[in-house]
């Protein structure tokens, strides 16, 4: 029996996306290019077997699991909200770093937000519900940018902090999976369009 993977998939297009403004719960809508780019992983994701969708409580993760085609089954999941910048929300890196020169979302996390190891153990709870899932097929998360690279820095042991390795771009697939039964990256920062 195949291992079941977990497809990482990175709402469409907003607003602050495009200009990198960090968007923890603000509570932005899809641009008409994240609802294009959303319109292409339908082009896709159909054709997977998915045991179970998971979506990020934020409008930019359901509205891209909607046009996706995968809203109807989509269960709301808390901890897939984005990363909490706290004081950061809205300002983008080169502003923050006037402050705090060397200052990293992984080393440094947000003060009033929060910190790779606070991130980490809701990563760690959304692991462990998607591999818990009953039934045959792989799990689907639709959510943030941050949160799905510590996710990915979680499920390859290099914790929270280890998705400051990995670039991924809005409205873009990636799959966790195995090789030989360990965890590895089948897929990263695939456009939906020619990819599959």
């Amino acid at each position: 029996m195949q291992e079941r993977q977990i497809w990482l998939l990175r709402h469409g297009a907003t607003e602050w996306a495009l200009n990198g403004r960090h968007t923890g719960k603000t509570d932005l809508p899809l641009l008409p290019e994240g609802e294009a780019e959303a319109r292409k992983l339908a082009k896709v994701l159909p054709n997977v077997t998915f045991a179970a969708v998971f979506t990020s409580p934020l409008q930019r993760a359901q509205r891209t699991c909607e046009i996706a085609g995968l809203g109807s089954r989509a269960q709301v999941l808390k901890e897939l909200t984005e990363w909490n910048y706290g004081d950061y929300e809205g300002l983008t890196t080169t502003q923050i770093q006037r402050s705090v020169p060397d200052w990293s979302i992984w080393s440094h996390g947000c003060p009033g937000g929060e910190d790779a190891a606070g991130v980490q153990g809701r990563c760690e709870q959304v692991i462990n519900q998607a591999m818990a899932v009953k039934g045959e097929g792989d799990v689907a998360l639709f959510a943030h940018g941050h949160l799905l690279r510590a996710l990915t820095g979680s499920w390859l042991g290099l914790g929270a902090s280890g998705g400051g390795l990995f670039r991924l771009a809005t409205g873009s697939i990636c799959v966790l999976g195995y090789e030989h039964h360990h965890r590895a990256v089948s897929r990263w920062n695939a456009p939906a369009d020619g990819c599959f």
